[in-house]
This record gives structure tokens, C-alpha cells and sequence, in this order.
């Protein structure tokens, strides 16, 4: 069985509120889990008065060397507590312009190029 920390959606409409859940990795996001260990209430402020997450890390440890893996998400935070250490990400290929834009900057060269000629 493949075991996932990941957060599992609660809340109203555009209000959003997390539990922080171990799950079986094929059970649905917001369905069955074994246990919750946290939360996580992205609507409060970074440096407000009350912590966004709330998460039980001894729970989180036993259950990381149980071999569950945390999702990028709760990855982040864990890197932030000094958990687990996330990598960097890097997509050079991000960058570039899709097919359709690239042609039309093609296109535009060209315009510009014939009118500076025909100055």
C-alpha cells in the first residue's frame, strides 16, 4: 500500500480549508484517509496572529519512516520545518513562447524589417 501526506479539501465554496491527511495513495482526495495530522487554512495571513499550518510533526516523522511520501504542498512546509529537504525546480523550456507565438513574432520581424527597407 503506497501512502500519501497530502491535504484534503474542507471548507465552503471560495473558502478554502485543508486537513493535513495520510492517505492510501488511491483513494480519493477529499474521501477515505487513516489518519489526520494537521491543517492547513490557506485564507490566513503569512505573518498574521495565527499559524495557516498546524501540524503534528512527530505524527508526521513516524509516518514518514512508515514510508509515506508528502506531496509537493506539504513537501514545502516539511522543508520549511527542516522535516525533509525539498529540490529546486527548474523548467528553462518554461520560458519559450509556444508555436503560435513564435510565428507570430516571426511575422512581426519581418514587417518591421521590410519597413525600415522601404525607409
Amino acid at each position: 500500500m503506497s501512502l500519501k501526506i497530502r491535504l484534503a479539501r474542507r471548507g465552503a465554496k471560495k473558502r478554502p480549508f485543508y486537513a493535513v491527511v495520510v492517505a492510501d495513495s488511491r483513494s480519493p482526495r477529499d474521501g477515505r484517509f487513516i489518519e489526520k495530522i494537521g491543517t492547513y487554512d490557506p485564507m490566513l495571513a503569512k505573518d498574521g496572529d495565527k499559524p495557516r499550518w498546524t501540524v503534528d510533526l512527530d505524527a508526521a516523522k513516524a509516518w514518514l519512516g512508515k514510508g509515506a511520501t508528502p506531496t509537493d504542498r506539504v513537501l514545502r512546509y516539511f522543508d520549511g520545518e527542516g522535516l525533509l529537504k525539498r529540490e529546486a525546480r527548474n523548467n528553462p523550456e518554461k520560458a519559450v513562447p509556444g508555436k503560435k507565438a513564435q510565428e507570430r513574432a516571426a511575422e512581426k520581424a519581418k514587417k518591421a524589417a521590410a519597413a525600415e527597407a522601404a525607409e
